[in-house]
């Protein structure tokens, strides 16, 4: 818009000086004899002052100009008009359901509902994440299962709903009251795998499904996401970690780009672009965090985020980077990544326009996660 309307003022100048000679049927014409007088400007001194003058004024008026578009109403900044939410239902066969969709649903219905989903991606159980939303909003994942009816779910917005009342908001004393004591350990054939004791989430068996929810520490412990997984698929997950694999490597990394984005719309602010050239530096310190058995924002060269950028010819006025290793999906690094404090404030920092993510896997299957935020 600004240059536009500068653009106008330097036509409208020039027509000042030209304009008696244009004439509608002869355009050649009249552009030669503006080449001819503007010369004569040139090798006139006469002409030259007066020359001089005016651009001592034109100049003067671009200015005025530029500080009158400063105070103009400035752009919009990205977020999307607000979406209607669904009217949330009790759920009539599981304690609880998503978007007022349950296991047992068929793909064919939850996108009757809801429509086509943005994205497909490879998951740790060796299915895919679909995922609905409209511009991130009344974002969720769904997972299927062989016969294409729902066998996992993932939300962080306001579409849970459940038959003892617990909802995103809802306090953990109030979870551990009305679900009972959570699940301490795992078990993958004859492994069992045990819990943080420190870790911001609960996992419980119930009615066949395991249902991680996770706690906003920085919301006085309260809840900020929901995992639903059908047993079965957890069962046929053989490992606490999956082999990693370039699907599965891409998989992660959209999946934490696409819940970036949805807590960034839960919090006010507009959507990330996602950025394939920033991606390969963060694709390039995780894998060289994984050979090299280091997790540190510095490499072994001693550069910092900011270096490995510049040395990778991404220009920035602004950037960040976040780490995260060991999370054994996307899901659980991103809710780990916004229950700490530095890592919270890129995710939800206003002023970041670009994020790519990468994502590598180390000998024993750990993933190590490189989210490199910018703004140009």
């Amino acid at each position: 818009m600004k240059r536009f309307l500068l653009l106008i003022v330097i036509i409208g100048s020039l027509w000042a000086i030209f304009g008696s000679h244009v004439n509608q049927a002869d355009y050649g014409q009249t552009w030669d004899k503006a080449t001819s007088e503007i010369k004569n400007i040139k090798e006139n001194e006469e002409l030259q002052g007066a020359w001089d003058s005016f651009n001592t004024k034109l100049q003067f008026l671009l200015g005025e100009l530029n500080n009158t578009i400063e105070q103009l109403p400035k752009e919009n900044n990205g977020k999307s008009d607000a979406v209607e939410k669904p009217q949330l239902k009790e759920p009539e066969n599981q304690v609880f359901s998503v978007h007022n969709l349950e296991f047992g649903n068929t793909k064919d219905e939850v996108e009757r509902l809801v429509g086509a989903p943005k994205r497909s991606s490879e998951n740790e159980y060796g299915v895919k994440w679909y995922a609905y939303h409209e511009n991130y909003q009344n974002y969720m994942m769904v997972a299927y299962n062989a016969q294409n009816k729902v066998a996992g779910f993932y939300t962080n917005q306001d579409l849970l709903a459940s038959k003892n009342g617990i909802k995103l908001g809802s306090s953990k004393d109030d979870v551990l009251v009305k679900l009972g004591q959570p699940l301490t350990q795992i078990q993958k054939g004859f492994v069992f795998y045990q819990f943080d004791k420190n870790r911001d989430y609960d996992v419980f068996l119930i009615d066949n499904t395991y249902v991680t929810i996770f706690y906003d520490k920085h919301k006085n412990n309260t809840v900020t996401a929901i995992q639903l997984i059908s047993k079965e698929l957890e069962q046929n997950k053989k490992s606490f970690y999956t082999t990693g694999s370039e699907k599965l490597k891409e998989g992660f990394e959209f999946q934490l780009f696409d819940l970036t984005n949805a807590s960034r719309v839960n919090h006010g602010l507009r959507v990330l672009t996602w950025d394939d050239h920033v991606k390969e530096t963060a694709r390039k310190h995780s894998n060289d965090m994984a050979e090299n058995h280091y997790f540190n924002h510095t490499n072994l060269k001693g550069q910092s985020p900011f270096d490995r950028m510049q040395e990778d010819q991404v220009v920035f006025k602004m950037a960040g980077e976040n780490l995260a290793y060991g999370q054994f999906s996307s899901i659980f690094a991103h809710e780990g990544l916004m229950n700490s404090l530095g890592h919270r404030e890129n995710i939800l920092q206003k002023g970041y326009k670009y994020l790519g993510v990468g994502v590598t896997f180390n000998s024993q299957s750990q993933p190590y996660y490189t989210e490199n935020y910018y703004a140009d």
